[in-house]
């Protein structure tokens, strides 16, 4: 094979193919051209990527397993995203994994390139055993303060379950007025891939919200900013004043 042959045929194998990867690294191992064997080098830092995203995610199973060892079928994964934001609504997900399948990548979606976070949002409603969205507005937040909309977009989102969970793993919070066992986890978006799915789920969801709403309400970069206080956001509040998406409890000076 050509040495252009060879590269097409690394380029061709998924990142994920271990059993691949290992072929085409005892292929042509023994090959004594320098850009072959240069290949064969980002073969094998491939190949040790994968095996470590691999156990980072196996890692990441460790409170799943363990309640499933207890004999808890539905395990659910709770987590918001838009606490801080001067705009916009706050939004929360439930996820229930597939027991038997690991999905590879999940983490706290913010440290999730925006590209990846895309895959994986599709990926975990294709294989979730149930997802539910809880999505609150800024005029409720304004209500009942930020801490109580959380809360009740997390209760929404679990209501939006078609299956029941039989426990909940949750980031860091303990929720109120929900009768199913809950178990926080402070930090739980880096370290169980339920929690880490939902925040990738709610992560996605808001974000594609405030990307329509920059084209409703133009003039504060919510594409960009997704309504968090940016200085393009504070540059549209001093020339526009708010608008009908802004939490007027987070911004009394503009009010």
């Amino acid at each position: 094979m050509s040495i252009g042959d060879i590269k097409k045929q690394f380029k061709d194998i998924s990142a994920e193919d271990i059993n691949a990867l290992n072929a085409f690294i005892e292929e042509h191992s023994k090959d004594d051209r320098a850009g072959v064997l240069a290949v064969v080098e980002q073969a094998k830092k491939k190949l040790n990527a994968i095996e470590k995203e691999i156990e980072r995610s196996n890692q990441m199973l460790s409170f799943e397993r363990k309640y499933i060892e207890l004999g808890h079928d539905y395990i659910c994964g709770i987590d918001e995203v838009g606490r801080g934001p001067l705009a916009g609504p706050v939004v929360a997900a439930a996820v229930i994994l597939p027991k038997s399948e690991m999905i590879l990548y999940l983490n706290d979606s913010k440290q999730v390139s925006k590209k990846k976070r895309e895959e994986l949002y599709d990926i975990i409603l294709e294989k979730a055993v149930a997802y539910g969205i809880g999505i609150v507005s800024e005029s409720r937040i304004d209500e009942i303060n930020i801490l109580q909309a959380t809360y009740e977009a997390m209760r929404m989102a679990i209501h939006n379950l078609k299956v029941k969970p039989d426990i909940l793993l949750n980031d860091a919070v303990k929720i109120p007025e929900v009768d199913i066992k809950q178990v926080p986890i402070i930090k739980g978006d880096t370290l169980s891939a339920s929690i880490a799915a939902a925040s990738i789920v709610a992560k996605v969801t808001r974000d594609r919200m405030m990307e329509e709403y920059d084209k409703i309400y133009p003039g504060y970069d919510f594409a960009s900013n997704k309504g968090y206080g940016s200085a393009k956001h504070y540059e549209g509040l001093d020339m526009n004043g708010p608008c009908d998406i802004h939490r007027k409890t987070f911004i009394k000076e503009y009010v």
